[in-house]
């Protein structure tokens, strides 16, 4: 039998244990995340260049007109701020004193400390909690403690927090509202994958909740709930975690499955697309520009990105050891292979595949004109949304003059550009498609049986009821 779900406190208020987990740019929006609030839990508002309005309501395009990297960047950074104010007003008023609202923050987008302190300087009072992960977000807790707000770090180890909590959050553990746990290995988005584990050998969550607890009780943060992220579907499969003393206080985030309510801003043709959905749709991979795990739907995106991968050789300007068969590629210019590679690079031209592009290691990845013009392009129109970006080679610290230092690489992508494009109704199999490992569920899950998609109140009373 499914227990019932006893209320927390969570931001200053007791509201159900169910956040709504924030999705950057523009997914979740003040609408959706005012309405799970609205409905008793938590919403969370993306503070990841979420969308601005003009004054007739018209979503306002982030177009950008600097000359330079810096420039745009900052263009950047003011549309985030805009639009994280706009977006929790709008969230503020729908929620109706009902719940909590946070806003989510990405440590290493570009600008993250200015973007978050531009907001929270013009939201007093509407903004309860702030949500944020990928890296390692030391100035958290001292710039939500300024503003009497809550922080949650997302981590994925017991390790991580501790590691904050020395370093950073002692000075500040008033504020700390809960640690979210997201599993690595199932939670959509950027993963916090580390170097210690295997990609295709997934840990039990609980044992890493059981050590993260035990961290957290020797820093007297006993009552300080856990919030668990990350291949939650249906509560029923997490009972044995609630009311569990070994855990204590927990709460649970949703971030797929939120994607498919009545009040979520994403295009039609994305919802239906997550309904076609089947297991093993979801790939854990590794293109990110921000160089992290990340989890998202297997479509034409992603497969492009693993063939352009495996087009890829050691090539030479001269000859050197084997490499001695010499190819005219790209603009007239001459590179040595070994006889094998050789035979590898000549198929891949008759296929099209003309142009080559150099990597940080001196390979070579072969593709065609339109998309090496395109790539080109995307490099040269940077707007400095990463704090380090191995796609551009941009990175937001003026001492090293706005660069990583190391060549671009063309094995990933603008992750700025597609986020933009699949939140404002393009083709969501051409686009980079964030998903959570158990999305293939909205096709399995009878709730959502003949197409039936659900309001945000309908889905937290099906979530809290166990299914």
């Amino acid at each position: 039998m499914f227990p019932s779900l006893n209320s927390l406190k969570i931001s200053g208020a007791d509201v159900l244990p169910l956040i709504e987990g924030g999705k950057g740019v523009a997914v979740t929006s003040g609408k959706s995340s005012g309405a799970w609030a609205e409905a008793g839990g938590v919403g969370t508002i993306s503070g990841v260049n979420a969308d601005s309005y003009d004054s007739q309501g018209n979503i306002i395009p982030q177009i950008y007109s600097g000359k330079t990297r810096i420039d745009r960047h900052q263009e950047l950074v003011k549309y985030a701020i805009d639009g994280g104010v706009q977006q929790a007003q709008i969230a503020h008023e729908v929620r109706k004193n009902n719940g909590r609202i946070h806003i989510n923050i990405l440590w290493e987008m570009g600008g993250a400390e200015e973007v978050l302190l531009g907001i929270l300087k013009k939201t007093k009072g509407l903004v309860h909690g702030v949500t944020c992960g990928a890296g390692m977000p030391y100035r958290l807790g001292d710039i939500c403690a300024s503003f009497g707000v809550y922080y949650y770090p997302i981590i994925s180890s017991a390790r991580a927090f501790k590691i904050l909590y020395k370093r950073a959050y002692v000075r500040s553990t008033k504020w700390l509202g809960g640690v979210v746990y997201e599993d690595p290995w199932l939670a959509g988005g950027h993963n916090g994958l580390s170097n210690n584990e295997h990609p295709e050998k997934p840990e039990d969550p609980y044992p890493r909740c059981v050590d993260l607890r035990k961290a957290m009780n020797e820093v007297g943060l006993n009552t300080t709930p856990i919030v668990m992220a990350g291949g939650v579907w249906h509560l029923r499969d997490w009972k044995d975690w609630i009311n569990n003393k070994e855990l204590g206080p927990v709460a649970f985030q949703f971030g797929t499955r939120p994607l498919l309510t009545k009040e979520s801003p994403i295009s039609q043709i994305w919802k239906e697309r997550l309904l076609t959905l089947n297991k093993g749709d979801i790939l854990l991979h590794r293109f990110s520009p921000t160089n992290f795990y990340s989890s998202a739907v297997k479509n034409s995106f992603i497969r492009d990105l693993i063939e352009r991968k495996k087009r890829q050789l050691q090539a030479s300007l001269s000859k050197v050891g084997e490499m001695i068969v010499p190819l005219k590629l790209g603009k007239n210019k001459t590179f040595y292979f070994t006889k094998q590679d050789a035979i590898k690079a000549a198929n891949w031209v008759k296929q099209g595949f003309t142009e080559v592009l150099k990597t940080p290691e001196d390979s070579i990845v072969f593709v065609s004109e339109d998309k090496a013009k395109e790539i080109r392009k995307d490099q040269k129109d940077c707007m400095g949304c990463l704090s380090q970006c191995k796609f551009s080679n941009w990175s937001d610290n003026s001492e090293n003059k706005y660069s990583t230092g190391r060549k671009v690489d063309p094995r990933s992508f603008c992750i700025q550009k597609t986020l933009q494009n699949i939140a404002h109704g393009h083709n969501p199999d051409n686009e980079l498609m964030f998903a959570g490992h158990n999305a293939w569920k909205f096709k399995d899950d009878p709730f959502y049986s003949n197409g039936f998609v659900p309001s945000v109140k309908e889905l937290v009373n099906r979530i809290a009821s166990g299914d």
